[in-house]
């Protein structure tokens, strides 16, 4: 299909394709344990199903509702025997919730080499001019909460090499939909946290995603794909959420990328990306334009 949004790559993807396929050798998670938040359903769900075609050992589920847990846990370990599914109904803004399903997943010792911060919620669906000052700053709180608590929780239990995969939403950064002031805050914000923790801890590997239009539960909530007149296949974020944990991908961490761009495209300018500003959320032209900066002062 044709782009129906401005895209630094020429072609423009609805669906996977062969550079995010499991099967390829250089996008394997053979080994791999991998933690989705908002993985009962949806891209999360999509996103644990890619992680175990990839070969991925240990996968865990959180979500609020226990029943898609269970369902999505039992559908891929019906196709994927050799993975282990665990599940643990969670409210990621409790931290006593996120901090147990995190330690019984992984025990005392053991190690997260990939998280998917997918859990979020819309809000109220009203303008800064008409929305209740409690409903937007509670629904801003909610969003952000429960993605500190997941990044604390994961900076615990990381791998030396760990991944972190933000997933956003392009309302963090164009402001095309007035009535979704309180999501788009609450994204920015969350953008802002992810980046603060990729800033303290330079070996782990953060990304932030905007994953298309798919049909969801949150999706229908907003009336997206009505909306827009057209739909992502829920195969595409989740896909392309495997290749951005994959080495293939490292040239990009830190960068604000749509699923729909193509990942060819994208690595046929590495070395432009990895040395300038481009596809970060900063503000273009300063201190040192698209070269970016480094603090030269120690805290």
């Amino acid at each position: 299909m044709a782009a129906p949004f401005p895209t630094p790559t020429t072609k423009w993807h609805n669906n996977t394709y062969e550079a995010l396929s499991p099967t390829r050798p250089e996008l394997s998670a053979k080994g791999k344990t991998v933690l989705v938040t908002g993985g009962g359903t949806g891209i999360g769900a999509e996103t644990a199903r890619y992680f175990a075609a990839a070969g991925a050992s240990r996968i865990a589920l959180l979500g609020r509702r226990e029943q898609p847990l269970l369902e999505t846990k039992a559908s891929i370990e019906r196709q994927y025997p050799g993975v282990e599914v665990f599940v643990a109904s969670t409210d990621v803004t409790k931290k006593s919730e996120v901090d147990a399903a995190f330690a019984k997943f992984l025990g005392t010792d053991g190690k997260v080499d990939v998280v998917v911060s997918n859990a979020a919620i819309i809000g109220p669906q009203e303008s800064v001019r008409d929305v209740d000052g409690d409903k937007f700053i509670d629904a801003v709180n909610q969003n952000l909460r429960g993605a500190l608590l997941v990044a604390q929780a994961f900076l615990r239990h990381a791998a030396k090499d760990a991944v972190a995969i933000n997933v956003s939403s392009s309302a963090a950064h164009i402001n095309f939909a007035p009535l979704f002031a309180a999501y788009s805050t609450a994204k920015m914000a969350v953008v802002r946290l992810w980046d603060s923790l990729a800033s303290a801890n330079p070996d782990l590997s953060v990304f932030h995603v905007q994953p298309g239009v798919v049909d969801t539960d949150m999706n229908k909530e907003s009336g997206g794909i009505k909306a827009v007149g057209f739909a992502d296949h829920v195969s595409l974020p989740a896909s392309f959420m495997l290749w951005l944990a994959s080495p293939e991908a490292r040239f990009l961490k830190g960068k604000f990328l749509w699923a729909n761009w193509d990942v060819e495209e994208l690595k046929a300018r590495r070395k432009e990306l990895e040395s300038t500003t481009d596809l970060n959320i900063t503000l273009g032209g300063w201190p040192f334009g698209r070269t970016g900066w480094k603090a030269n002062w120690e805290w």
